[in-house]
């Protein structure tokens, strides 16, 4: 089989959250020889990026959202051994996680999925975390950014205190943030490295602050 025909049914696979297909992709792949970034890059991130559109018109909701999520975890996890012996390099880490007092996951799941989906390890610290989790969890797997949604105004000022934090301890993270009542202009008032208004952003703007 050709390579681009295993690369379509990667893509194919996420974008109609076929596990069984994933995972015979995938292996194929291997036996292919294909490169990890490519298999990651140019096939299952590619059915990712359509669900991120999809999602952002409201074509499908987060039910759909979630199973290709699945879907590219299903996959992901056939490559872990190659990605763990350093045949494939993952493009970085980003800490992610709903901020201090707020506990919806919804937009921040999404963006979990589509960062993993386009190559990044992704450490999911899950709602109501604290500015020392953010700490704490870059600090141990050695991440680049950490991203915070919030969806609730009133925890706003717990992305402030993330972006604080990181200056008091001087670490060399990058923080990102998103959510419904957050705006490109508090991201710049805050002093934080970036916002992304949609799942879809999250990839771009990571790929800008990592170099990828």
């Amino acid at each position: 089989m050709a390579n681009e025909q295993i690369l379509a049914d990667l893509k194919t696979s996420v974008e109609t959250w076929n596990i069984k297909l994933a995972q015979e992709a995938t292996q194929k792949a291997i036996d292919a020889k294909m490169d990890i970034g490519t298999i990651i890059g140019d096939g299952l991130g590619k059915g990712m990026e359509t669900i991120g559109n999809r999602f952002d018109k409201a074509e499908i909701y987060l039910p759909q959202v979630v199973a290709a999520s699945k879907t590219m975890e299903a996959a992901l996890n056939i490559l872990k051994p190659l990605m763990e012996s350093g045949e494939g390099n993952l493009k970085g880490t980003v800490v992610m996680g709903t901020v201090e007092g707020d506990i919806h996951e919804i937009g921040k799941n999404v963006c979990c999925a589509m960062l993993r989906g386009a190559g990044y390890n992704v450490i999911d610290l899950g709602p109501d975390a604290s500015a020392m989790d953010f700490m704490d969890a870059a600090e141990e797997n050695n991440a680049q950014v950490c991203g915070g949604s919030a969806l609730m105004t009133t925890t706003l000022e717990s992305q402030r205190e993330l972006v604080e934090t990181i200056k008091e301890m001087e670490a060399p993270y990058k923080a990102i943030f998103g959510g419904a009542p957050c705006s490109k202009e508090w991201c710049d008032e805050i002093g934080a490295d970036g916002y992304s208004e949609t799942a879809n952003e999250i990839i771009g703007l990571v790929d800008k602050l990592t170099g990828n």
